[in-house]
């Protein structure tokens, strides 16, 4: 299953910004595997010097972008799980700024938050192989908008690629 297999009648237009991030090539579960080792090798390449550093008084820091991308993963990885069961039940949102500071994400140390990234990853990868490409095309409700199982896991990928870019551009 690829990028190309998704509607846009599967995800709020919100989400578009990471969707339109990926290869079209790009094959769903190949692309855990794929981001996994590109956001180890990376946040593994950033100097120690910058992971507290924020480039304004209102930003994250480098290692508390990784908690919410870890973060991210979980929520939407549940609203996946949830949608492709069939469950209609409409899913809340979630506010992302209220979740990094009770995470502690400041005093982790980035070996800490990427075995925690690769924990999670492995979840998403096992729920991943349980979900048939068929259950992957449900389409639920996920904070107040359509979306499809698969987009809900697309998004995942795309959502760290966003944020690589964000920290390549004004991190590093």
């Amino acid at each position: 299953m690829t990028i190309t297999d998704l509607s846009t009648q599967e995800y709020d237009s919100y989400y578009k910004r990471y969707i339109d991030k990926l290869s079209s090539r790009l094959d769903l579960r190949e692309g855990f595997e794929i981001g996994k080792e590109n956001i180890i090798a990376f946040f593994q390449s950033i100097p120690r010097s910058k992971h507290n550093y924020q480039y304004d008084d209102d930003k994250w820091t480098v290692k508390e972008i990784l908690q919410h991308l870890i973060d991210t993963e979980r929520v939407f990885m549940y609203r996946c799980f949830r949608i492709a069961r069939r469950d209609k039940t409409p899913l809340a949102g979630f506010d992302q700024d209220i979740y990094i500071k009770p995470s502690g994400a400041k005093d982790k140390q980035i070996d800490e938050l990427l075995e925690e990234y690769t924990i999670c990853r492995q979840n998403s990868v096992s729920v991943l192989a349980s979900i048939s490409d068929h259950d992957l095309q449900f389409i639920g409700n996920a904070n107040g908008g359509d979306m499809s199982a698969r987009a809900a896991a697309f998004t995942i990928i795309g959502h760290e690629i966003w944020h690589m870019d964000i920290i390549k551009e004004r991190y590093l």
